[in-house]
């Protein structure tokens, strides 16, 4: 109920009302009505349109008049092209108009924490991909990576607001670090966000993004009015093993969780055993990457089921790393690996970046 309420009281009902094509007869039903009531449908955990129709007549206290599932599958046989574009318009729109309202309440606007610190000012957007699998032959479905049977969409969400500001749906078979599909997803996500003038805007992406192209890329978002730093994930090879290996010990931090906390887990003898992190930058060459990148490696104990994964690197020293890329100069806002490890802010996983694996 409260979901139908906020989308006829902060707007897109009627605005996609007049994105979507109209019609007449006394017959006619509001489209921008029906893909409201499919959303609702769906977020009551409808699976397919006739299931959208059959939760209509079951919550009449919330659909007073019920979409038929042939009414709504002509209103999603007329989302083409112009009008999607159209739709796309009004999302942004509507968004503008929440996030002025979520800037004026009490609490103001959500600004996410990293290491226990606020980053008020920050934009961040996440980019990941998911499997999404299927039982039957769908459209586009096709063999994952993972050896299941489906899809796999890459999405980009708002880490602020936790919303799902763009999304590429993609069949199975798509490779997890597809430059292409990045940059459709992230210009798409751009043109969503309501940012002010100034604004800062944070990226993070798994090891999908390990790749000259997309870093490229995205150092190349940044504008005369928009600062966009970024962190990603890091496929470590030899050449990154030898510049760990020569890391001193005593540079090496514990890890702090994104709410501030130790980052710690137990041990298969009971015993916590903690991350630390260290900045790799400056020992490892990084001749050809993006000009200011940073390399923050994490270690810790590997657990059981890492023991199969392991290098002879780590299997040597008894450590599994992590190595995630960065471009978060601390004269923005973020404080630098050399801060971190003295005590003031010292990264995560959470806060620094997704894991290497693709997903």
């Amino acid at each position: 109920m409260l979901l139908r309420k906020v989308a006829d009281r902060v707007g897109p009902t009627a605005a996609l009302g007049a994105a979507l094509p109209q019609g007449i007869g006394p017959g006619w039903r509001d489209r921008g009505m029906a893909l409201v009531q499919l959303v609702c449908a769906i977020a009551l955990g409808a699976a397919n349109v006739l299931e959208a129709e059959q939760l209509q007549y079951h919550w009449r206290a919330l659909f007073p008049r019920p979409v038929s599932d042939s009414t709504l599958w002509r209103t999603l046989e007329a989302i083409d092209g112009p009008v999607l574009a159209r739709v796309e318009r009004v999302r942004a729109a509507i968004r503008r108009v929440v996030w002025t309202l979520l800037a004026l309440r009490p609490g103001g606007f959500p600004w996410i924490a990293v290491g226990g610190r606020e980053l008020t000012g920050w934009y961040v957007l996440d980019l990941d991909a998911t499997l999404v699998t299927c039982t039957s032959k769908k459209e586009r479905a096709a063999g994952t990576f993972k050896g299941g049977f489906g899809h796999h969409p890459l999405g980009a969400w708002v880490a602020n607001t936790r919303e799902c500001v763009a999304m590429l749906l993609r069949p199975g078979n798509a490779t997890s670090n597809d430059v292409a599909d990045h940059r459709t997803v992230l210009t798409a996500a751009l043109r969503q966000l309501p940012l002010p003038l100034w604004s800062k805007v944070l990226v993070r992406i798994d090891g999908a993004a390990f790749s000259h192209a997309l870093l490229e890329h995205l150092q190349s978002l940044t504008t005369s009015r928009r600062r966009v730093r970024w962190v990603t994930g890091w496929a470590i090879n030899t050449t990154d093993e030898a510049a760990i290996a020569l890391l001193p010990e005593k540079v090496w931090a514990t890890a702090l969780r994104q709410d501030g906390t130790v980052h710690e887990i137990t041990g298969p003898d009971g015993d916590k055993i903690s991350y630390q992190a260290a900045e790799l930058t400056g020992v490892r060459d990084l001749t050809g990457w993006p000009a200011g990148m940073r390399l923050i490696v994490r270690r810790v104990k590997p657990s059981r089921r890492d023991l199969k994964k392991l290098t002879d690197f780590e299997k040597h020293t008894d450590s599994a790393a992590q190595l995630p890329g960065v471009m978060t100069p601390c004269r923005y806002g973020l404080q630098s690996a050399s801060q971190m490890q003295a005590g003031r802010a010292r990264p995560s996983p959470e806060s620094t970046a997704r894991d290497r694996s693709p997903n």
